[in-house]
């Protein structure tokens, strides 16, 4: 969900960096030293070039793409107003359930990271319209192209 009032539905986030929310942490618990260290540094944990990347390709491709921070809470439930203001102070461009996890986990290991998000709603507090999953996964199919996009030609610069 797009917190940020200059994104718009259907828009392109690329991921500059993250809060976590989650009130959890894949790497609790004994630690593999072969998978990574104990204390990974999360200080970029997304990899500048790939975001660079993928500004690019969106500009080449000309659709929209913004560079900003994903904020990762729990779910299963939508935010209320007060907790999308909340976000928003803290920092947070977009709002959503899942990635950072991922993140964290990649990071450890030692793997480039470029994390991509689709602004399917806007969690703006004081123009907040209802929200379905209907319309979410709707927009979210509707992005694919631009995802492919940007996927295909990183992909393609590392063949």
């Amino acid at each position: 969900g797009g917190l940020n009032p200059q994104f718009r539905t259907g828009d392109i986030m690329v991921i500059d960096d993250h809060i976590n929310l989650m009130n959890d942490n894949p790497l609790v618990g004994i630690n593999d030293d072969r998978l990574g260290p104990r204390f990974p540094d999360m200080s970029a944990p997304y990899t500048p070039a790939l975001i660079d990347r993928a500004l690019e390709v969106a500009r080449r491709e000309n659709f929209v793409a913004h560079r900003g921070v994903y904020v990762a809470v729990t779910g299963p439930n939508l935010e209320t107003r007060a907790e999308y203001r909340f976000l928003r102070t803290i920092g947070a461009d977009v709002v959503g359930m899942s990635t950072v996890p991922e993140v964290i986990v990649a990071v450890h290991a030692g793997m480039r990271v470029l994390g991509l998000s689709v602004i399917t709603d806007m969690c703006l507090p004081d123009a907040l319209e209802v929200a379905t999953v209907e319309k979410i996964l709707a927009v979210a199919r509707s992005a694919e192209p631009k995802l492919r996009s940007i996927i295909t030609a990183i992909v393609g610069d590392r063949a």
